[in-house]
């Protein structure tokens, strides 16, 4: 719930990030600027973090600052961060915030699989959802997806996949005002016969269903990128590949196509005439841009920036979280959780849920 005054108040995990308070202040402050509405309590290190406020006069009157000496590393173990962290952390005091109310949501750039491990302690599961999943928004021809799970974990039975769906959808209504966004589930053919059992299954519920969202039925992973649909399904394993493997043929083609527009004069001409549709490339597809995974499933809002963004791409997680909260996604997915179809068959498969980290 928001304040009387209408503020959405955010809780960053300062020390989060490969650069800490010297990337989220700055970020937070770009985020302000955009929207007067955010407060902020900031948790880590306070001298660190009152340095920073001092460049930021706007930033420091709109923020609280709570210091803590521990900040988890970026390569702990998420079993490691939690004995090391458990109630003392600048994560985990951020995530503790949205619980007692004090913040609409939290964000940190820290490492991924501390960070879903201590979310799902503090704040606990959804009734209807038995595992959060990352969701990622996705560049595509037609404007952005949303795409989950991105590695939240690895596996998924036929009612994970449908309550990705039902979470996915709240998300896409969220984020781009769609009263019913197109969903498909990621496959390795159309065809209703192809796939793995568990996605087959969750076709056939998500077709019968009455949910607030459309149906479009399987999707390939070329698919994704010409924006087929709003949402795409998958579960964390091949969700994550997907993920990197886009990243990697983006920085790919942007160093091939580098090389090649520098080797001759006439395409280095080519190049000078070009540069402003190249400019406007780089600007659809930076990832700064669409930076801000959100872990749904859970009684709270958190998200998840990465973390070697800068201050451009972590004020866009800012606003992913702003958005999230302003348009009641907790409320959405509780509400379509309770509409969501189950598989009779549940206990078939074993439970492959094991933490991962999407880096």
């Amino acid at each position: 719930m928001r304040t009387d005054a209408g503020d959405i108040i955010i809780a960053l995990d300062a020390m989060g990030g490969d650069h800490g308070p010297a990337v989220v202040l700055p970020g937070a402050a770009i985020a302000l600027a955009k929207r007067p509405e955010l407060r902020f309590k900031l948790f880590g290190d306070a001298a660190r973090i009152n340095a920073e406020l001092d460049r930021l006069p706007d930033l420091k009157t709109r923020s609280s600052v709570h210091h803590t000496d521990v900040a988890i590393a970026m390569d702990d173990k998420p079993s490691q961060a939690i004995r090391r962290g458990r109630k003392t952390s600048s994560m985990w005091l951020a995530i503790d915030a949205v619980k007692q109310g004090e913040a609409h949501a939290a964000v940190s750039a820290g490492n991924t699989g501390a960070l879903m491990a201590m979310a799902k302690l503090v704040l606990n599961t959804i009734e209807g959802v038995s595992r959060p999943a990352i969701a990622a928004i996705w560049p595509t021809l037609k404007g952005r997806s949303i795409v989950l799970d991105m590695g939240a974990t690895v596996g998924a039975d036929a009612d994970q996949l449908v309550a990705n769906a039902v979470m996915g959808a709240a998300m896409a209504r969220c984020l781009f005002g769609f009263r019913q966004p197109g969903v498909g589930l990621l496959n390795i053919g159309v065809e209703e016969v192809k796939g793995v059992e568990a996605v087959r299954e969750a076709g056939g519920l998500l077709r019968e269903a009455e949910l607030p969202l459309r149906y479009h039925g399987f999707i390939e992973g070329t698919d994704i990128g010409k924006g087929v649909v709003d949402v795409v399904v998958t579960e964390g394993f091949s969700g994550n590949i997907a993920l990197k493997t886009a990243e990697g043929t983006a920085h790919q083609i942007t160093a091939v196509l580098r090389e090649e527009l520098g080797k001759t004069l006439l395409s280095k001409i080519g190049a000078l005439l070009a540069s402003g549709a190249f400019r406007r490339l780089k600007q659809r597809l930076d990832p700064r841009a669409h930076n801000g995974g959100v872990f749904l499933g859970l009684n709270g809002v958190v998200v998840k920036s990465h973390g070697g963004t800068d201050a451009d791409g972590f004020s866009s997680a800012v606003a992913v979280a702003a958005d999230m909260v302003e348009n009641d996604l907790v409320d959405r997915i509780i509400k379509g959780m309770k509409l969501a179809p189950h598989d009779h068959h549940e206990g078939d498969q074993p439970d492959a849920a094991r933490a991962a980290s999407t880096g």
